[in-house]
């Protein structure tokens, strides 16, 4: 079935989702719906920076981050990453590996400026001489930013979870890259960007919107999320997490065509549990590989008897950012009409606040649990 500014197709329905009362206590909802804005705005907050790194001095570059605010680095580096003279390297953990250095450009992200990994991550970064800049709200990365006396962005008030911030987390590496001159047009390809997410999400704050429908096909089956190559790929992740964090279900992704290589062959068992089980949401885009193109097409056709359904979700926009965030948007709004749907408040993630409290001994340096809490992944 074509579905307005989305091609979501399948052959088989989905369980019905059981009716619950939609909460969203913390307004998840209407900040997928300001994400255009958010990101046209990102460009602003970004924009003049003083002291900006030396470019001469740049070999590579590196995006330290976790949860929410690590897919920062996934997205820099599937947009910039073919257009840089330098490698993109996105680092989720504590530490930093020894080709960090004078020659890196580090870019620090973390929404709420006190996730540990990152504030460790970035002091190791700076004591090991790299150029750092961060992209933070508050917090001890913002106090240490200020001693260091490095580039600061921060993120702006207001936006309830780090998973709602992606606009705000992510732009700003492409701005300073831009101003930097190694990203040129940069802000040329956010403003394309902005133009096709206000399409996007003008269609979907409609009833019987594409983004529903998606979510009903899926209704209590676990969504496997494949994406084409590195863009898709991106995509494909995000979606897994929003389903995690916003829906509170079990959700797994993987990437064309390293899933020719070797997941599909587990398509060979169980079929009569996967067949009940799992629906296939395949991310597509125009920039894939035209092999890729050809693998989706041979996956329709070795999983259609093996999957409760297998849909595909087109982008739209100009260029890769446009097209990337516009597969985001839409992933975004399932996620929450699926949380929604079943009477699930999408925003509270407790289980993320336990284990940053079991880890601490309490609230991390006093910070309060969400909807304003660290990131978590």
């Amino acid at each position: 079935m074509s579905l307005p500014e989305a091609g979501v197709a399948g052959d088989r329905p989905s369980s019905a989702s059981g009716g619950g009362r939609a909460i969203d206590s913390q307004g998840m909802l209407a900040a997928a719906t300001s994400f255009p804005e958010q990101v046209a705005e990102a460009v602003a907050a970004a924009t003049g920076l003083d002291d900006l790194p030396d470019r001469a001095r740049v070999h590579n570059v590196v995006v330290l981050g976790m949860g929410g605010s690590g897919i920062a680095g996934d997205v820099l580096t599937a947009v910039a990453g073919p257009y840089l003279p330098y490698p993109i390297v996105t680092l989720r953990g504590y530490n930093v590996p020894a080709f960090v250095g004078e020659g890196s450009l580090v870019f620090a992200v973390s929404f709420s400026g006190n996730t540990a990994e990152t504030v460790e991550a970035a002091t190791e970064a700076v004591m090991s001489g790299a150029q750092v800049v961060v992209v933070a709200r508050g917090g001890e990365l913002v106090h240490r930013a200020e001693s260091w006396g490095v580039p600061m962005v921060r993120v702006p008030e207001g936006i309830p979870q780090p998973r709602a911030g992606l606009g705000a987390l992510a732009i700003p590496p492409m701005i300073v890259l831009e101003e930097m001159g190694l990203f040129p047009a940069a802000s040329h390809w956010v403003r394309l960007a902005v133009e096709q997410l206000q399409r996007r999400r003008d269609s979907l704050v409609v009833t019987g919107n594409a983004a529903a429908e998606l979510a009903r096909r899926i209704g209590r089956t676990i969504p496997l999320v494949y994406g084409g190559g590195g863009l898709g790929g991106v995509a494909a992740q995000r979606w897994k997490t929003q389903f995690n964090e916003n829906a509170k279900v079990p959700a797994f992704w993987n990437v064309v065509p390293e899933a020719c290589h070797n997941e599909v062959v587990g398509w060979g068992q169980h079929g009569d549990l996967t067949r009940q089980a799992i629906t296939l949401v395949n991310l597509r885009h125009d920039l894939e590989h035209p092999q890729v193109m050809e693998r989706f097409r041979i996956l329709d056709e070795l999983c259609d008897e093996v999957v409760a359904a297998s849909i595909h979700v087109h982008a739209e926009g100009e260029g890769e950012l446009a097209q990337l965030l516009d597969l985001l948007l839409v992933g975004d709004f399932t996620s929450l009409h699926l949380a929604l749907a079943e009477g699930i408040d999408p925003g509270p993630v407790p289980v993320l606040d336990e284990i940053k409290q079991r880890l601490a001994g309490g609230p991390l340096d006093g910070v309060p649990p969400s909807p304003q809490g660290a990131d978590l992944p």
